[in-house]
């Protein structure tokens, strides 16, 4: 069983010789205006609000950090190796996310 995945460790390969951006990840950061110094800025002062254990090929989590214009950035990432995956990123929608963007609306 892999070990859990936790920020310290996210954070250190938070280097530009160390990401990886999935093609997904790619389109969905132009698709959706986000910058990559953004979603790096997010994860060095951002912390995980979900775990996927079981995500293929790598577990995988979800961080809510800030960008530098203090808007929430959510970023899925895995690690692969040595390398930190970055999966997708998006801006959380208050239509499905609580004001505190770390609890999905209707979570229990």
């Amino acid at each position: 069983m892999m070990e859990p995945l936790e920020i310290g460790r996210i954070r250190s390969l938070c280097s530009d010789e160390t990401i990886t951006i999935t093609n997904h990840a790619g389109d969905r950061l132009r698709e959706r205006g986000i910058k990559y110094e953004d979603v790096k800025m997010a994860i060095t002062n951002g912390t995980i609000v979900e775990d996927y254990p079981n995500d293929y090929p790598n577990p995988s989590v979800l961080i809510l950090g800030y960008t530098e214009q203090k808007n929430p950035l959510h970023i899925v990432v895995g690690i692969g190796g040595s390398t930190l995956q970055i999966i997708t990123a998006y801006y959380p929608s208050f239509n499905k996310w609580e004001n505190d963007c770390k609890t999905r609306k209707g979570a229990k």
